[in-house]
């Protein structure tokens, strides 16, 4: 089934506010809310539409793909809320947590029966080289994150005791509040959301149920990223509670700059250094790309900021497999230091062309020692 445009789906215009688009999200998330709509299967597509719509226009990387390329550029990004990367509501409260949190006044609705609930997410700022950033790389990084204790298996409580059941829930892990029409479910704040309350608690988590490890992450950065792309890596954050799933670990990436390239999206840009013999006659240089270096014929009478493009020389765009262009733009280099003979050239040129340099050379010369 086609997708529908996302600004469309929020019903905002392409050039609205982060917080035009989180408005409309909310509003369109409290009208389809599976708890307002129970057995509405149109409705819950609705909800996850509207989601998967919100994630991709709140992310300010993901937004620019795809205003330029739509819905294609986004493929093998990870999808949104309603695409293979979320498998039902559940990873949706867990992605917006606040937002529903905000809505209804109690929590994110990642919490199950018997405590169970969602890890948190991690975050990890990570540096490439304009490269690296370029070309896509593999990297391997270390992550402190919380795992399930393996001498009590995540209890909390010491091996060969029982934990003792929560009276405030039942057992149950949450408690149940209304609101106007609807009845819903909070953290119990006597066991919170655990169902059971620890009598001896793990020597080695002291009732936890969690241990810090460090563990190594293998993470793929896909050709043509940029300082500020965000790349998810899911089930790599903090251990769920109660058996609960993990969270997901954030990339954020930081590109270095380049030393002989300015950069503009999938496009390059360098500056050619040429002499005003080389512009006024033309010439060929050698001009560096990704690649092998390139030969650039700049014509006679080359002006400068006069330009030159390779097409498909510059960085491939990010979800495509088409590139950029390298920019090549001319700057004339102005001599310094000239030799007698050079100077009496130029002199004999500036006269040719009818070109005032002073009365005589004398008053040339004088001008040329206050200036050099």
């Amino acid at each position: 089934m086609t997708k529908r445009d996302y600004y469309q789906v929020l019903g905002v215009s392409r050039d609205a506010s982060e917080s035009e688009i989180k408005r409309a999200y909310r509003k369109l998330a409290m009208k389809f809310h599976p708890d307002r709509n129970p057995d509405d299967p149109d409705a819950e597509a609705n909800f996850k539409e509207a989601a998967e719509a919100y994630e991709v226009l709140a992310d300010a990387e993901q937004r620019q793909i795809y205003d330029r390329f739509g819905h294609e550029g986004l493929s093998g990004q990870g999808g949104g809320p309603g695409g293979p990367g979320f498998h039902d509501i559940n990873d949706i409260f867990a992605e917006f947590g606040d937002i529903f949190g905000d809505m209804f006044g109690f929590g994110s609705g990642t919490s199950g029966r018997g405590g169970q609930s969602r890890g948190a997410d991690l975050r990890y700022d990570l540096e490439l080289s304009f490269e690296e950033a370029a070309f896509g790389t593999t990297k391997t990084i270390v992550i402190p994150r919380h795992s399930e204790c393996a001498h009590c298996e995540g209890s909390g409580a010491e091996p060969g005791t029982e934990p003792l059941s929560c009276e405030t829930c039942g057992g149950q892990g949450q408690v149940q509040h209304t609101q106007g029409f609807f009845t819903l479910s909070s953290t119990c704040p006597q066991c919170n959301g655990a169902g059971e309350l620890i009598e001896e608690e793990c020597q080695d988590c002291s009732g936890t149920g969690v241990v810090e490890e460090e563990r190594e992450v293998s993470v793929k950065v896909p050709a043509g990223v940029g300082s500020g792309t965000r790349l998810r890596l899911r089930g790599e954050g903090e251990t769920g509670r109660a058996g609960g799933e993990r969270g997901d670990l954030y990339v954020f990436l930081h590109v270095e700059p380049s030393e002989v390239f300015e950069r503009d999206g999938a496009d390059l840009h360098y500056t050619a250094e040429l002499s005003f013999i080389q512009a006024a006659l033309g010439c060929e240089v050698e001009v560096p790309t990704l690649g092998e270096p390139k030969r650039v014929t700049f014509e006679p009478g080359t002006q400068y900021g006069d330009t030159k493009v390779l097409r498909d020389e510059g960085i491939q765009q990010l979800g495509s497999s088409r590139r950029g262009n390298l920019l090549v733009h001319a700057r004339l280099a102005t001599p310094t230091d000239l030799s007698d003979e050079q100077r009496r050239l130029l002199e004999e040129y500036a006269r040719l062309s009818g070109i005032e340099l002073g009365e005589d050379k004398a008053e040339l010369e004088e001008v040329s020692e206050k200036t050099g």
